[in-house]
C-alpha cells in the first residue's frame, strides 16, 4: 500500500438494511479533521488497490465511521459489506473536502438537506458542539426511496431531547406510505410546504443557512427552488445561504 495510506481494524458493523450498514474503523493513524470532510478506504483486491472516498460519519477519534450503501456492480462496496469485526482495511490518513460548518454562514436556523447516505457528515456535526452554539434551530430533512432506509433515529431522538427540541427531524419516503414522514421527494415536500408545516419554521433568506448533500438531481433541483425564494449560493467573497456537497 502507498505510504499515505495506514491499517485499520474494524471495530464493529452495524446494517440498517440490507446493503446499507455503518462501518466503525479503529485507525488511530488519521490525522485530525472536521466533521462533514471525507476519507478514503481502500482494500487490495486481485493485486490493486480499490479506493473510493466516503464523507465520515463521526468526529475525528481512534474509531472513525462511515455510513455506506453497497453498490451491487461497484468495485469496492460490495467487499467492504462483507467485512466484519477484526478485518483490516486501508485508510488514507488525511481527510479533504469543504463541506464544513468552517465554510457555513451564520444564521438563526441550520437547514440539512441530504438524500441516502448523504446525512453521514451531518450525524458528524450533529456529535460535536459547534452547531449547536451557532444555531438556534436545526432541521434535518433525509429523503430515501423506502423507510428502512431512515438510519440514525434513534442518535436523532436523544439530540431532541438533549438541546430542547431544537432540532427537528423530516423524514421523507419517495416509494412508500410510512407512517410518520412525508411522502415523495424533497423537492417535492418544499414545494408543497410539507416540510416547513411539519418542522414549524418557514426556509428564508433572512433566517436561513442551507447544507445539501447527496443524489445530484435533488441539489440542482432544491438550489433551484431556493433561488427563486431568495436563497443563493454561498461564497466566501459573496455572502450566501447555501452549501452544497454532490456525491457524485
Amino acid at each position: 500500500m502507498a505510504a499515505q495510506f495506514s491499517t485499520a481494524v474494524v471495530e464493529r458493523k452495524y446494517v440498517w438494511a440490507p446493503g446499507l450498514f455503518t462501518l466503525a474503523i479503529r485507525a488511530p493513524e488519521v490525522k485530525p479533521f472536521e466533521p462533514g470532510q471525507f476519507l478514503q478506504l481502500a482494500l487490495l483486491l486481485d493485486g490493486e488497490q480499490i479506493k473510493r472516498p466516503y464523507s465520515v460519519a463521526s468526529p475525528h477519534g481512534d474509531v472513525i465511521e462511515f455510513f455506506i450503501v453497497m453498490v451491487e456492480n461497484g468495485r469496492l462496496t460490495p467487499h467492504l459489506w462483507k467485512l466484519e469485526a477484526g478485518d483490516k482495511v486501508e485508510v488514507y490518513n488525511r481527510a479533504a473536502g469543504g463541506f464544513t460548518l468552517k465554510h457555513c454562514p451564520d444564521a438563526k436556523c441550520l437547514w440539512l438537506l441530504a438524500t441516502g447516505t448523504g446525512i453521514a457528515p451531518y450525524i458528524a456535526m450533529l456529535r460535536t458542539e459547534a452547531p449547536w452554539q451557532r444555531y438556534e434551530k436545526i432541521v434535518f430533512v433525509h429523503g430515501v426511496r423506502q423507510g428502512s432506509d431512515l438510519a440514525y433515529q434513534s442518535e436523532l431522538s436523544e439530540f431532541r431531547q438533549r438541546y430542547d427540541n431544537r432540532l427537528s427531524y423530516v423524514p421523507v419516503v419517495s416509494r412508500e406510505d410510512v407512517p410518520g414522514t412525508l411522502k415523495g421527494r424533497i423537492t417535492h415536500c418544499l414545494r408543497n410546504g410539507g416540510i416547513e408545516n411539519l418542522c414549524g419554521t418557514n426556509l428564508t433568506p433572512d433566517t436561513a443557512c442551507v447544507m445539501m448533500c447527496g443524489n445530484p438531481d435533488m441539489l440542482d433541483e432544491t438550489e433551484a427552488l431556493l433561488n427563486d425564494r431568495g436563497l443563493k449560493r454561498h461564497k466566501t467573497k459573496e455572502p450566501g445561504h447555501i452549501v452544497v456537497e454532490r456525491y457524485w
